[in-house]
C-alpha cells in the first residue's frame, strides 16, 4: 500500500508563501505538505487498516508494489471504473478508481482511493493506491455508487430508459456485449436502436414468442420476441431480454433491441417455449 500523493496545484499567497490547493471551493488549501498530510492522516490510517486486514500473503509484496507504482497515473487518467463512497467517512467523500492492468507476467487490478474536487470532479489527492491480484480485496474496496464504467461507453447507444443496461447492471452488460459480438455487420446499427424504442412495450405486451432458460449462474432469463412485418424496416424483429425474479412471475427488464438478422433471433429461441398467458407481469427496472 503506497503513501498518499497530492495532485493539487500550488499558488502564491498574499505573503508570497506557496500554498497547496486541493479544492479551493471546498476550502482545502494548505500551507505545507505537513498540514496537508495532517488533514487526511486519519482517513489514510483507516484505509491502511482495512488494507492490512484484508490483504493476503500471496498478494504483491511491498517491493513488488514499488515497481508497479508507475501505473498510478494511468489509473487516474483512464480508469475502468470509478466508485463514489460517501459512507466510509462521515466527513469525507472518497472516490475509488480501478483499472485492470494486463502485464506479461500476470494481469492484476490497480486501485487508487482519491479525493475528488466537488465541481470539476478531478482527483487532486490520492489517499492511497496499490496493485492487487486478489479479487476479494478488490471486491472489498468496491464501495458506494458506481458512477463511471468504461464498458458502458460501448453500450450507451443501445441503453433505453427503464432498462438495467442504463444502470450498468453487470448481468445486462454481459449479455448485451455478447449480443453485439455475434451481431451481423449488416444488421441495424446500434446508433439507431433508440429509433425503435416505441415498439418495446408492444413486444412485451403482445409477443409472438416467449422463451425461458436458466444461465450458468442460475438466473431465469425470459425473452420476448415479436415480428413487425408491416414496419418500414424490412424483416424487423424486436427482442426484449428480462430476468425473472426468484419465486415470482415478475420480470426485470435487462435490455431490448431491433434486428433483421434471422440467425441472431434464433439464438434467443432457447430453453422453454412459453405461452404469453403464463407470464403474469412484466416490470420495467
Amino acid at each position: 500500500m503506497k503513501n498518499s500523493k497530492s495532485r493539487g496545484h500550488k499558488k502564491k499567497s498574499a505573503k508570497a508563501e506557496e500554498l497547496i490547493v486541493i479544492d479551493e471551493k471546498a476550502g482545502l488549501i494548505f500551507e505545507s505538505e505537513k498540514a496537508l498530510d495532517g488533514y487526511f492522516n486519519r482517513h489514510i490510517d483507516e484505509l491502511e487498516t482495512q488494507y492490512t486486514t484484508h490483504r493476503k500473503s500471496t498478494d504483491f509484496s511491498d517491493k513488488a508494489q514499488v515497481k508497479l507504482e508507475k501505473h498510478l497515473e494511468e489509473v487516474l487518467a483512464a480508469p475502468d471504473r470509478i466508485w463514489k463512497d460517501s459512507k466510509t467517512f462521515s466527513d469525507l467523500v472518497i472516490h475509488i478508481y480501478t483499472k485492470e492492468i494486463q502485464a506479461k507476467s500476470q494481469d492484476f487490478i490497480y486501485i487508487a482511493i482519491c479525493y475528488v474536487t466537488v465541481d470539476e470532479q478531478v482527483p487532486t489527492f490520492v489517499l492511497t493506491h496499490f496493485p492487487t491480484k486478489d479479487q476479494e480485496l478488490h471486491k472489498h474496496f468496491k464501495k458506494g455508487e458506481l458512477i463511471y464504467d468504461k464498458v458502458f461507453e460501448k453500450v450507451a447507444e443501445g441503453a433505453l430508459e427503464g432498462d438495467s443496461l442504463l444502470e450498468s447492471d453487470g448481468l445486462a452488460l454481459g449479455l448485451y456485449l455478447s449480443m453485439l459480438k455475434v451481431r451481423s455487420d449488416q444488421d441495424i446499427p446500434q446508433s439507431e436502436f433508440k429509433n425503435f424504442a416505441d415498439i418495446r412495450e408492444s413486444t412485451i405486451e403482445e409477443p409472438d414468442e416467449i422463451w425461458r432458460k436458466s444461465d450458468l449462474s442460475g438466473h431465469q432469463l425470459v425473452v420476448f420476441i415479436k415480428e413487425f412485418p408491416d414496419h418500414a424496416t424490412s424483416d424487423l424483429t424486436y427482442i426484449v431480454a428480462t430476468v425473472e425474479d426468484e419465486g415470482q412471475a415478475v420480470h426485470t427488464l435487462l435490455f431490448s433491441f431491433p434486428t433483421n438478422d434471422a440467425t441472431l433471433v434464433d439464438r434467443y429461441r432457447m430453453g422453454e417455449n412459453l405461452q404469453a398467458e403464463e407470464v403474469v407481469q412484466e416490470n420495467s427496472h
